[in-house]
């Protein structure tokens, strides 16, 4: 049976989560809060208005909607000004190899991702150019964890949700796997992602086969 690979972008493929936390730090600063790394994990893989959600219930700051759209943008642009310094150096270890394989043993592949951003940061990689499609947050109605963003990523592919297998870093997205009818592959800490399929700690010295192997 032929297999597709879906990823979400920051924690699976690359590293841009300090460019997010910093910038969500010096937001809190502007507002007279201080954020500490105990939020930093349940920020991953969630669209930036829940981020901005958490940050301001940690500091207690209450806003409506037209302000929480004003801060949202104000952060986006401190992490946009960040991201013009990314290059080779966020890629992941192990990332380039395995979509090599990938790529070898002729499985597809698509990016999806929360990122409003997904698209300028593949572009200032060597990851351009090598998926279908990059399915970012300004793409989808519903964020994570909401399957949209993988439904969207397996059609791009031609194949149904149970021929693709997601690969996240966030409970958020292997929870939107799992409602979407996606095998997982959970990247990071096995206590941190305790309803992937499997949990390997990142995609060095793995085959892609293997992981088919181990999923289904």
């Amino acid at each position: 049976m032929k297999y597709g690979f879906i990823y979400d972008l920051d924690g699976v493929l690359v590293d841009t989560v300090d460019f997010h936390f910093d910038s969500w730090k010096k937001l809190a600063n502007s507002l007279g809060f201080k954020i500490g790394d105990n939020i930093k994990e349940s920020l991953k893989g969630i669209s930036r208005m829940d981020s901005l959600d958490i940050v301001l219930a940690e500091g207690g700051y209450k806003a409506d909607h037209e302000e929480k759209l004003k801060l949202a943008e104000r952060k986006n642009q401190w992490y946009v000004a960040n991201l013009q310094s990314a290059d080779d150096s966020v890629i992941l270890s192990g990332v380039m190899t395995f979509i090599a394989r990938c790529k070898e043993s002729h499985i597809p592949m698509s990016i999806g991702s929360a990122s409003k951003n997904a698209q300028t940061i593949i572009s200032k990689t060597s990851l351009k150019g090598e998926f279908t499609r990059i399915v970012g947050g300004n793409d989808v109605k519903n964020a994570k964890p909401d399957p949209e963003v993988f439904l969207l990523g397996a059609e791009s592919l031609g194949l149904p949700p149970e021929q693709c297998i997601v690969f996240e870093d966030s409970l958020k997205g292997l929870e939107a796997a799992g409602r979407g009818g996606f095998k997982s592959v959970g990247i990071g800490k096995a206590t941190n992602l305790p309803i992937a399929d499997i949990v390997i700690e990142n995609l060095e010295n793995i085959h892609p086969k293997t992981i088919i192997e181990l999923v289904t």
